[in-house]
């Protein structure tokens, strides 16, 4: 049984607290309350308010789309280079055609298991990303994600 600070599949998604608990709480009840006013209260200010509510929780989301998207980049930048070293010269350079989201769920592997699971990768028998990180025997933690 790992360890807490052990990261397996089963606990490796990444929960921000501020902003899973405390930010996206906040705002979607303040648009709620901005809803409810606005049909309590119908006007252009009341409407504006609701409007505003609503921005506020996209350019929320916005910005951790963002994150995730460039951290994504970041990690395929890591696991190319992490293949030239780790994996045959002709593996490598198959696996850097990789779609991302199948790299981003590689990175998980460890070195020893890494060239048995990019072939399966690239042989169709893995497709799916939770097929590959379940696949994983031997987990190697990511603690730095966004």
């Amino acid at each position: 049984m790992p360890t807490e600070s052990e990261q397996t599949y089963r606990n490796h998604v990444r929960w921000y607290p501020l902003f899973h608990f405390v930010v996206v709480p906040l705002l979607l009840i303040f648009f709620i309350y901005q809803l409810v006013r606005l049909g309590q209260e119908p006007s252009l200010d009341r409407g504006m308010l609701a409007i505003l509510a609503l921005a506020v929780i996209l350019v929320n989301f916005a910005s951790r789309l963002q994150a995730l998207k460039a951290q994504d980049r970041v990690i395929r930048l890591e696991e190319r280079l992490r293949y030239r070293q780790v994996l045959p010269s002709d593996l490598a350079a198959r696996a850097n055609d990789l779609a991302p989201g199948k790299m981003i769920s590689l990175r998980f592997a460890s070195d020893g298991e890494l060239a048995e699971l990019v072939q399966l990768v690239l042989d169709r028998k893995l497709s799916k990303a939770k097929e590959i990180k379940t696949a994983i025997r031997e987990w190697r933690a990511d603690h730095l994600r966004v």
